[in-house]
């Protein structure tokens, strides 16, 4: 399995409290944790030629995670079209936090993605309410962090496919924290936690819900449909 993480690494260059957290980038964090149980890993970033995501780095990728939120309209539109491409294609995508907000999610998404938000260091309570999802797997209840920006309903997205996490805060809104979609023959996460002044991806329950939001939208092999004119299997 080869997997992508995406980044903006925008913050970690500017706020010097989150080059403390992330002194190599919430990518370098997330793909640390990632080599743990996978082999192939790398990373890309919005300032690389092409953000990174060329035609045969795409191609090579079974599964691309997102983070971004300062620059969302600087990532092109021939880009974010590839991307999109790829996942209907078959290609897993896992949408972090922002990543909400951003163009490929919302173009996959077909709505504005909208929500409430507050920076103010809620605790949130991350509760399971699909225990027997693979994403939940080894995680119990729930997962608490001490500090997370609030995320609140009504949350702009269509139905999803499956609901998997709620997040409650201490400022009392909730939200549909982890959520699943299809599009195509791609598998799509979104997970909210991740907010670039708080060290959530070094929490190590959120990092298994990433490792397992990884193998679950990995579609390796999958049978691509026949579409158009189709000649009938028995006699007419």
């Amino acid at each position: 399995m080869n997997i992508l993480v995406w980044n903006e690494y925008r913050h970690e260059k500017k706020d010097a409290n989150v080059k403390e957290i992330y002194p190599n980038g919430i990518h370098g964090t997330i793909a640390t944790f990632l080599q743990e149980d996978f082999e192939n890993v790398k990373t890309a970033t919005l300032d690389e030629p092409e953000h990174g995501l060329t035609d045969e780095v795409l191609a090579n990728t079974d599964v691309l995670i997102w983070w971004g939120h300062l620059a969302h309209d600087e990532v092109s539109d021939e880009v974010v079209e590839k991307v999109k491409q790829r996942v209907l294609e078959g290609m897993g995508l896992i949408v972090l936090h922002s990543a909400h907000f951003s163009k490929i999610f919302k173009t996959l998404m077909g709505t504005g993605c909208d929500l409430k938000w507050r920076e103010a260091g809620d605790k949130e309570r991350l509760w399971v309410v699909d225990p027997t999802h693979p994403i939940t797997k080894g995680i119990g209840q729930y997962i608490e962090l001490e500090q997370e920006e609030m995320y609140g309903e009504h949350f702009d997205i269509p139905a999803p496919d499956e609901l998997i996490f709620i997040g409650w805060f201490s400022g009392g809104e909730v939200f549909r924290s982890g959520a699943t979609f299809k599009r195509g023959k791609g598998k799509i996460f979104y997970f909210q936690p991740g907010h670039e002044t708080h060290p959530t991806y070094h929490h190590k329950d959120i990092q298994q819900v990433i490792k397992n939001g990884v193998k679950w939208a990995a579609s390796i092999n999958t049978l691509t449909p026949t579409y158009g004119n189709h000649k009938a299997l028995e006699q007419i």
